[in-house]
């Protein structure tokens, strides 16, 4: 049921991974994160891991 997902930044090339349980959010995932290359929270979103 958990999908390995991307978290990918708007502002940089900068990524994380993580899991997600498709039956609690089913809709694309964002959220504010700590971007090290720009040094600043941005916005996150979802995308598929290659």
């Amino acid at each position: 049921m958990r999908d390995k997902i991307k978290l990918q930044s708007t502002e940089s090339a900068y990524f994380y991974t993580t899991d997600k349980n498709k039956k609690n959010m089913a809709g694309k995932f964002e959220i504010k994160k700590y971007d090290p290359i720009v040094r600043k929270h941005v916005l996150f979103k979802e995308a598929k891991i290659k």
